[in-house]
């Protein structure tokens, strides 16, 4: 149960934190949109997916990845990516076309017309962060390029294999309005949107590619190679575990070639085991450091926007605490359930974790003591205090398993932790704490909260 709750509220934040972000896709699962949260699937670079797309014999075209603005000169100057190139960063989120680099830089997706001018736009992507729509405050490191070969295209479409609970089964939703502007389109012209639900059994027919390239407008020999890249794509899809494959756009250039321009490739990360190649491909610098060392130790973490820092265990109480805080006018910090299972070091890393994040002004420390004993958490709690030399004010609540040896724990341990035995009282003295320690940083005045006495 506890396993099905933080998957539930992982769902819940995602939709919450993103609920101005939404895309085709997010409006039809409900589910796989969004890269700024805790995920159960791997995300892969565009050169990875395109790749993976070639190893299929899907038609795409030719490109040259690289790290530095050399070998951005050099690809571009080799000859087998035609005179002109675009340059695409290579970054783990949508909206690079629109994106601003931390250089200063305008779009992360730019066509250039000579090597010298390849290699000056890369110098203004390569060691920036890149900040678009999906990204958030953050930003994204750009640490790769694609250098790809130009095309010209005649028409654009949209195309994505995606899982669909109502459908129970893969689905394929394509348009033939395809481009960067899907999301708009799908949002003002509901009825451009085509949705194939594909058995699982039996998988994509060819009856069913040659019925969606038809409803897509693709004639003669375009008509043939759309079916048999759909067909080829699905394959793709069920192979490689996937749970998002998505074209944008899948194209027809003026010679009539059909060719997936862009791709996006999530995988279920429940396959690692059967795709080790494809997972060692994984960028955690695109990750938040914290999410990486989290899943080091066995910790549900997700990164908020608040100032007061939670360590709380259970997914339901975690979002109880959280609703608490709130409701006395604060904002927490962070979600971090440390489980049922934990050990003194987990709950150390755990406030490792939480105190790594500058803006974080007071923690709340909610236990219940099930199968969590709360002498382990007092354990680590003292020994965090100790090792990390806290100086933010810890106002802890513990109920259940052994409460009495971990109050006494704590009362003996000479360290200035607030006990408190209500989650109400709890939850409003540690957001008064924390808005005497804001004001404080507001008006330039040291606030210490030495935890020795």
């Amino acid at each position: 149960m506890a396993y099905m709750s933080r998957k539930c509220f992982q769902i819940g934040l995602n939709l919450m934190k993103n609920s101005n972000k939404q895309s085709l896709l997010t409006k039809f699962t409900n589910t796989i949109e969004n890269k700024n949260q805790i995920r159960n699937y791997l995300l892969l670079h565009e050169y990875v997916s395109m790749g993976l797309l070639k190893d299929y014999d899907i038609r795409i075209p030719n490109f040259k990845v690289a790290t530095t603005p050399a070998e951005v000169k050099s690809a571009a100057s080799s000859g087998e990516l035609g005179k002109d190139v675009v340059v695409k960063a290579q970054v783990l989120a949508g909206g690079r076309g629109k994106g601003t680099f931390s250089s200063g830089m305008k779009g992360g997706v730019k066509l250039v017309y000579s090597p010298e001018e390849a290699e000056s736009v890369s110098k203004q992507m390569l060691g920036y962060r890149l900040y678009t729509k999906q990204t958030g405050r953050e930003g994204k490191p750009c640490n790769q390029v694609m250098v790809c070969e130009r095309l010209f295209l005649r028409r654009e479409f949209y195309f994505a294999i995606t899982l669909e609970r109502a459908f129970q089964s893969p689905v394929i939703i394509t348009s033939s309005q395809g481009g960067s502007n899907i999301e708009q389109i799908a949002s003002e012209f509901p009825d451009a949107i085509i949705k194939e639900k594909i058995d699982i059994n039996t998988g994509l027919t060819p009856e069913q590619a040659d019925s969606l390239a038809t409803r897509l407008g693709f004639h003669g020999e375009g008509h043939k190679q759309a079916a048999d890249i759909m067909k080829k794509l699905y394959k793709v899809f069920k192979e490689k575990d996937c749970i998002l494959l998505e074209i944008n756009p899948l194209a027809e250039t003026t010679d009539g070639q059909v060719m997936c321009m862009d791709c996006k490739i999530n995988i279920d990360e429940n396959a690692e085991y059967r795709h080790k190649d494809i997972f060692l491909k994984r960028d955690v610098t695109q990750e938040d450091w914290r999410d990486v060392e989290a899943a080091k130790h066995n910790l549900n973490y997700i990164g908020l926007d608040g100032e007061i820092g939670c360590l709380v265990n259970g997914a339901g109480l975690a979002m109880a605490t959280m609703d608490i805080i709130k409701l006395h006018g604060g904002n927490a910090a962070n979600f971090l359930d440390v489980g049922g299972g934990a050990s003194a070091e987990q709950v150390k890393e755990a406030f490792e974790l939480i105190t790594s994040d500058p803006r974080v002004q007071a923690i709340l420390v909610n236990i219940f003591g099930g199968i969590m004993r709360c002498d382990i958490i007092a354990q680590g709690i003292i020994e965090a205090a100790k090792s990390l030399k806290l100086n933010v004010p810890i106002v802890v609540r513990l109920q259940g398993t052994r409460v009495d040896d971990a109050k006494a724990l704590i009362a003996t341990s000479k360290l200035r932790i607030i006990a408190c035995d209500n989650l109400d009282e709890a939850a409003r003295i540690v957001v008064k704490l924390s808005e005497i320690v804001g004001l404080a940083k507001a008006a330039s005045i040291s606030v210490n909260f030495e935890l020795p006495i």
